[in-house]
């Protein structure tokens, strides 16, 4: 018999979730040198790593630290800023500023875990690896977003795909990890691999599941299977065991896992709230759209003359 568990403290969910609201926008960040957004890459390279034979602590960690710098630099990554000629002390002084924006509303130990990996994010070597067919599917294989049964479909355009929403848990997860007594490794592996069955089904969301009924289940284990055979065989399984905790709520893992994923699902939807509310008063007064410089008077003086 199991022990409930408390939830982490309000106090805390309340300090991290504007943290992970910023981290979730790599999911729309994208760059001129590379396909996809931030998120979907970083779910790749992840992939790569872990495949490769990495220690999935050690790409959590990374990840994670990938992922608070980005929040702040946008695509502005540690093999970016080394291409444009920075030394690798002066990328690691860039990431470390971005990352001390936000570390402060972590878990000091999850703080001092990420800050120690900006050395090793940027030493890290990242050719083209290889990943499994399911990386790439799952890229491509969009989510279905907000249904309910006997309802009409809500499209909410662009969808996310299944990799960013994957990635989105798997970094919520390691970044949760502390608060819940959790391993951040295992919420990481976790949160990348809990929809490795929508590689091959496309997303209906809650309401095509209800559909399924009890064929569900049965149709999702087979095609989990399917892709954790394409993993080597340490790898999957270690992977088989995290995915063992995606069904429950009474473990830390199981937790981490669940608490990581509402989050994500849930931030997503105000995202698509907040741009569709969004104003011209939100970007000129609240962001500084013009903003101070040696011609911010003549650029304002030419915004009241056109009538903006």
């Amino acid at each position: 018999m199991t022990t409930a568990l408390a939830a982490p403290p309000v106090d805390r969910l309340a300090a991290v979730t504007p943290t992970l609201r910023q981290i979730g926008d790599l999911k729309r960040v994208r760059v001129a040198h590379a396909d996809g957004s931030v998120a979907e890459r970083a779910f790749s390279r992840a992939w790569a790593a872990i495949v490769a034979g990495a220690d999935p602590a050690d790409v959590a960690d990374r990840e994670c630290a990938a992922a608070l710098a980005g929040a702040r630099l946008g695509g502005m990554d540690a093999a970016t800023l080394t291409a444009c000629g920075l030394a690798e002390a002066e990328v690691e002084n860039v990431l470390a500023r971005a990352v001390d924006e936000l570390v402060g509303s972590l878990h000091p130990d999850t703080g001092r875990r990420v800050r120690a990996a900006l050395p090793r994010l940027v030493a890290q070597s990242l050719p083209d690896a290889p990943v499994p067919s399911f990386v790439t599917a799952l890229r491509r294989q969009p989510r279905a977003g907000a249904t309910a049964a006997g309802r009409p479909r809500l499209v909410v355009e662009p969808a996310e795909n299944h990799a960013e929403h994957c990635w989105a848990v798997a970094v919520y997860g390691a970044l949760l990890a502390d608060d819940t007594g959790a391993d951040p490794a295992q919420a990481f592996l976790l949160g990348l691999a809990h929809h490795l069955h929508n590689a091959r089904l496309p997303d209906a969301g809650f309401a095509g599941e209800l559909l399924l009924g009890d064929y569900l289940e049965p149709m999702t284990d087979r095609l989990t299977e399917w892709e954790l055979a394409e993993l080597p065989e340490q790898v999957a399984a270690r992977v088989s065991a995290v995915l063992a905790f995606r069904v429950d709520a009474d473990t830390p893992l199981g937790r981490t896992f669940h608490s990581a994923d509402v989050l994500d699902r849930v931030l997503q939807v105000h995202h698509h709230a907040r741009a569709a509310a969004f104003t011209v008063e939100q970007a000129l007064v609240d962001l500084a759209l013009v903003h101070d410089g040696p011609v911010v008077d003549y650029q304002r003086a030419v915004l009241r003359a056109a009538g903006l």
